[in-house]
């Protein structure tokens, strides 16, 4: 069956968990109406399902394709991209001065989420443009804001984010790139970068490149990086794409997945003829970075959303259409649809499960950066708490849906055609770009314990608490305050060691607390609430107690995973 997006899913969400009528109900964002939201969630939805969902399995098959001419896109997505372009779906979120519509940036994330579902790959196009407007939005000068915000805006010039070099990936301050005075205010850049996903391709007019560089006699680390942004054309009087900015596409790599997305090596300045401007202040790239990271990491976190979403509905639809045996102990022996046998009915159960939480979770942050943008601190405390666990935890369930996905399958599921591998295989990066789910769990207990003097922890946990109904979900709240209050004053090896499982147990508890709070919201009699009971008690009953078993991992001390010598590992 074709994809049919989440609709009415998504508008539930919106409404009792990121709670946009409260976010309506403010000058800012009066725009974002029933009808206005109602309308922009449909349109999204038949275009993405009309355009962009039948060029996935194109896009897996053929993929971009490096020529000496740049990277050529599968046949039909420059039409598709421009049928995006044009139907204004880039502006959604983007502010008003700039030729946005100036809605919440939750609804843009449900925009971003039905695309993503739609066809993965070609969605990181419009998810990397959102980070380089961000960055512009908050680092950029008036007159660098006035020339490239519009076209951003509209998606009419793509956006990327160069970060990684061959030798600088986790460790950012080891990067080579540098940018040169040239005395007229401009910079040359030269340097390479890797793992630049859209770094070239034929659907815009133009593709910004926000580069990290190090400047002259800048101290070594992070504390010398700077950013630049590095249009591949450079702008003529009249602001429109001009003269090629001596960017090349070296290469594109051959990856496990996301085939539609082309991830690029860039060289910069091979003619000496790459100029850049300065984004914010001489070494000050690491806080505009983290502009761009905070955004993407949430984005990255809403792609596990996406892969989780397009594998349920196509085992969904397999079960329900597969014939296989009869149901064990029924009297009737005649073959029944897979869907009636209960360990595909556990399956089935737990995708659908995982993947309203994990939209659950990041939705409930993308509503906070909403609110941070307001001046709400305590939004703002929420927000950096939650982007770990967005990003880490919902890729996390992307991964184990679309290999839930493909066990629903069986045999068939193993063989391509039936499109359940893709999701497997696209899934596979979303834990590790973007900061690895790792780093998520370092920042977690290195950072974000300690947050307002550990308020933004406590508060987290007095919420949770102030709602929680389930004695499993209440238990786990209390054991991850307890682990968390640990964790704050041990020392960092043990911190480190016990950061991932403490991670999930926190990422868990927020995802049954919000899947509870959906559960007694949904109280209609129509199938969708019923549903939507049946899986929020699911969540409850079967996946929040599992977190606690996490509880040793997560208190044990480091010397286990040290008890041996790294030669020992190769024994």
């Amino acid at each position: 069956m074709p994809f049919t997006p989440a609709l009415r899913e998504q508008r539930f969400v919106l409404d009792h968990v990121a709670r946009l009528a409260e976010l309506a109900a403010t000058d800012r964002f009066a725009g974002a109406t029933p009808d206005i939201v109602d309308a922009v969630l449909e349109g999204i939805g038949q275009f993405a399902a009309g355009e962009w969902a039948p060029l996935a399995r194109a896009g897996d098959t053929e993929g971009a394709r490096w020529t000496p001419d740049g990277v050529k896109m599968p046949a039909g997505y420059a039409e598709a991209y421009r049928a995006y372009v044009e139907g204004g779906w880039g502006t959604i979120g983007a502010p008003e001065a700039f030729g946005g519509q100036g809605l919440p940036f939750v609804l843009a994330s449900a925009v971003l989420e039905t695309l993503g579902s739609a066809n993965t790959g070609f969605a990181l196009a419009p998810t990397l443009t959102v980070g380089a407007i961000e960055a512009l939005l908050h680092h950029g000068t008036p007159e660098q804001q006035a020339a490239y915000l519009p076209h951003l805006a509209t998606g009419a010039w793509t956006g990327t984010m160069n970060l990684t070099e061959p030798q600088a990936g986790s460790d950012v301050g080891a990067l080579r790139a540098t940018a040169t005075p040239r005395g007229d205010g401009t910079w040359s850049i030269k340097g390479t970068k890797i793992f630049i996903s859209f770094g070239d391709h034929d659907m815009a007019d133009n593709i910004v490149h926000l580069v990290l560089a190090r400047t002259p006699e800048a101290p070594e680390g992070t504390r010398g990086i700077s950013l630049f942004l590095v249009p591949k054309y450079r702008l003529d009087a009249d602001g429109k794409p001009g003269e090629f900015n001596d960017v090349r596409v070296v290469s594109i790599e051959h990856k496990m997945g996301l085939h539609a997305s082309p991830t690029c090596v860039l060289s910069f300045g091979d003619h000496d003829g790459c100029i850049g401007e300065l984004i914010g202040l001489e070494m000050g790239g690491m806080r505009a970075m983290f502009t761009m990271m905070n955004n993407a990491r949430l984005n990255v976190g809403l792609q596990g959303v996406q892969i989780a979403e397009a594998a349920t509905q196509k085992a969904v639809d397999y079960a329900r259409e597969r014939i296989q045996g009869a149901r064990a102990g029924s009297p009737d022996k005649t073959p029944v649809a897979i869907v009636e046998h209960p360990d595909v009915r556990r399956m089935l159960m737990r995708m659908k499960a995982q993947t309203q939480a994990a939209r659950a979770l990041v939705y409930l942050a993308a509503s906070q950066v909403d609110r941070a943008g307001m001046g709400d601190e305590a939004a703002r405390d929420r927000l950096e708490i939650l982007t770990p666990l967005a990003k880490a935890h919902a890729t996390d369930i992307g991964n184990e849906v679309a290999s839930l996905g493909v066990q629903v399958h069986g045999g068939m599921g193993y063989i391509e055609e039936t499109g359940a591998a893709q999701f497997f295989r696209d899934a596979r990066i979303f834990p590790i770009y973007e900061g690895t789910n790792g780093i998520q769990a370092a920042d977690l207990v290195g950072r974000k314990l300690g947050l307002s003097n550990g308020a933004a922890f406590a508060t987290l946990i007095a919420d949770m608490r102030r709602d929680a109904e389930s004695p499993d979900l209440r238990n786990l709240i209390d054991a991850c305050d307890e682990v968390g209050r640990r964790l704050a004053t041990a020392d960092a090896d043990d911190r480190l060691a016990a950061s991932y499982p403490f991670l999930n147990m926190l990422s868990v508890a927020v995802c049954g607390w919000l899947m509870e709070c959906q559960g007694r919201a949904a109280d209609g009699g129509d199938d969708f609430c019923r549903m939507k009971r049946a899986v929020a008690d699911f969540y409850g009953e079967q996946i929040v107690p599992e977190a606690l078993g996490l509880q040793a991992a997560a208190t044990a001390s480091a010397a286990a995973l040290y008890a041996i010598p790294a030669d020992l590992f190769a024994a």
